[in-house]
């Protein structure tokens, strides 16, 4: 049985337990340490020894937690990508002429935010160096992040329609604020928004011109 599972199985409702709280606690700080230490060290000299350290807890509490150290990695992953995840859930109630600017504008301020940025950096920066963190990315992102988008879309290329806002976006992300690329990374934010949203809201709701 997972950790997962141990903890969830046989609780009773109602208000959590001193236990339920300890645990959380320990989840919270063994992921904080993770999210630093990838940032550090990247994900292939990360280690789980140096992440529990970090955490103030033994390396065998986040075996029991995580399993492996990509697990780790992935659970990192999908904490920092919550607020984007969130975000994205909500655009079913976007009218579709507003998708471009709502997508874009939700997307840059996330990264302008440092308390989401700085995770984002440490995991990019992992999974453009390593392809096991990459595919560890590629995973997280798929199921989580663009079926949200492409739930907001009609058509039958709606997937790859999302994927290219998405492309347009990271791209973007990248030279601005890892590669940090001038003018575009001391570049206005509303600027790039006025300027990115329009080739968004192409990708995301053009007619096909066949």
């Amino acid at each position: 049985m997972t950790a997962a599972g141990e903890e969830s199985g046989g609780r009773r409702r109602g208000r959590p337990t001193a236990g339920d709280s300890e645990s959380a606690d320990r989840r919270t700080r063994i992921l904080r340490s993770a999210r630093a230490e990838f940032a550090e060290r990247g994900y292939d000299k990360a280690s789980v020894r140096a992440i529990a350290r970090g955490a103030d807890v033994d390396p065998a509490l986040v075996h029991h937690y995580f399993g492996t150290k990509e697990r780790v990695f992935e659970a990192a992953l999908e904490t920092a990508l919550a607020p984007v995840r969130g975000g994205l859930g909500r655009l079913p109630e976007v009218p579709p002429e507003e998708l471009g600017p709502q997508v874009t504008r939700f997307v840059l301020g996330v990264w302008e935010d440092p308390s989401t940025r700085d995770p984002l950096l440490a995991i990019v920066r992992s999974a453009v160096s390593n392809e096991t963190a990459a595919a560890i990315f590629r995973g997280v992102v798929t199921r989580l992040l663009l079926p949200r988008l492409t739930g907001a879309l009609d058509g039958p290329d709606r997937e790859l329609r999302a994927e290219l806002a998405v492309a347009q976006l990271v791209g973007t992300a990248m030279l601005r604020y890892v590669i940090r690329v001038e003018p575009l990374a001391s570049a206005d934010p509303e600027t790039l928004v006025d300027r990115l949203a329009p080739v968004v809201q192409h990708h995301l709701t053009a007619p096909d011109r066949k």
